[in-house]
């Protein structure tokens, strides 16, 4: 057996004929339109607008969503979610590109789940056709992951909320029409934690990028800045103090596809390397013939069973809603470790050949970070874990 992509891959008993074939139409949607010009678009630091309308015609931006506002949801479970993470890293981006052109996957299912009719009808037809976007708004200059802290405000007053504060880290944030933004509308903790849909065209809504990233260079990343931006009061996502409920309910997802993500990320190394080990020779043999190469690769492809098998698990429970957030919490770890050692001795194998930028794996290794502390970083998804567990 041949250790590339798709070999690498451990069976997957959950797996149907429709899974596979939304994979073979995908990949020869990716591999047109998105793998001969993705250099270019992470040089720009941005993805062209006419990608968007293009991922609507066959299907990407409407995954799981009702069709009801134009989703695709009969017969879609997480697994399509799982193969669009796959095939997008395997386009060449390791996050990048699906946080931008499919950040409504977390920007848009608190408005899916929670918000009222009116507005679920005026948000979300126009994000499944691709013609307009929506961000998440969470992290804030003075932290991340304590969600219960937030310090952005939004003071009510007659049929508007005042909003101040800002958030950044915040991807896609650049070009999206709407954030769905967590504001602090009650007292400390998360019992004063609301969500509230912003419009960014309100007046005293601001922006600045990000673009000098480690990583991620495509995803239009940006600092957003709220000053006395008055919003309708009907746009308050779910319930007033209820925000911190909302936001939990979008973890299990985004950490299943940070999971995958990295795992398929650690697939392409090992395929990269192994490609380069039985081409180059050294000292009158191929890099495949030096035991300390082999060792590399066969440990490479031990963490990446582990991973696979470990995201299986919890996809499948995710599914039957018996999943422990513990559980997956570690899972995510599982999945970092995994592509830091992965991006990390495929580097070594290619050596200089991975130094120059426009191959996956010298891009790979520069998102090691951005995965590893994006939705809960190392040591908070371990702490979760044991908390989860009553330690």
């Amino acid at each position: 057996m041949a250790l590339t992509f798709d070999s690498a891959r451990l069976h997957n008993p959950y797996l149907t004929e429709e899974h596979e074939a939304w994979r073979h139409q995908l990949r020869r949607f990716l591999e047109a339109e998105v793998v001969p010009f993705l250099d270019d678009w992470e040089e720009s630091g941005e993805i062209p607008d006419s990608l968007w309308p293009k991922a609507a015609e066959i299907g990407l931006l409407q995954l799981g969503y009702p069709e009801a506002y134009g989703g695709l949801s009969e017969g879609i479970d997480a697994w399509y979610s799982n193969i669009t993470n796959e095939e997008l890293t395997r386009a060449g981006s390791a996050g990048g590109l699906a946080s931008n052109l499919l950040i409504h996957g977390i920007g848009l299912p608190p408005v899916a789940h929670f918000a009222s009719e009116e507005i679920k009808q005026q948000v979300i037809p126009p994000i499944m056709a691709g013609e307009k976007r929506i961000a998440l708004g969470i992290t804030e200059p003075s932290g991340g992951s304590d969600v219960a802290n937030i310090t952005t405000t939004a003071r009510r007053d007659g049929d508007h909320y005042i909003v101040n504060g800002s958030k950044t880290f915040i991807s896609g944030a650049m070009k999206a029409n709407w954030i769905s933004a967590a504001v602090r509308t009650g007292g400390e903790g998360g019992r004063g934690v609301s969500m509230l849909l912003i419009p960014t065209d309100l007046p005293g809504v601001s922006r600045t990028r990000l673009d000098r990233k480690q990583g991620w260079w495509c995803a239009e990343t940006a600092t957003i800045y709220f000053d006395d931006v008055r919003v309708p009061a009907e746009n308050l996502i779910g319930e007033e103090g209820q925000g911190f409920l909302v936001i939990m309910s979008n973890f299990n997802p985004e950490r299943i596809g940070l999971a995958v993500t990295m795992e398929a990320a650690s697939r392409v190394c090992l395929e990269e390397a192994v490609e380069w080990a039985q081409q180059r020779k050294t000292f009158g043999k191929r890099l495949a013939d030096h035991q300390v190469i082999r060792h590399k690769i066969a440990t490479m492809k031990q963490k990446i069973n582990a991973t696979q098998a470990y995201i299986n698990y919890v996809t499948q429970a995710h599914i039957e809603n018996r999943l422990s957030p513990g559980d997956l919490a570690l899972a995510k770890v599982q999945a970092s470790e995994t592509m830091e050692y992965c991006t990390r001795e495929a580097s070594q194998i290619l050596g200089g050949a991975c130094y120059l930028r426009g191959n996956r794996v010298e891009r790979f290794y520069r998102e090691v970070r951005v995965n590893a502390i994006g939705g809960g970083s190392e040591e908070i998804m371990r702490d979760l874990a044991t908390r989860q567990y009553q330690l």
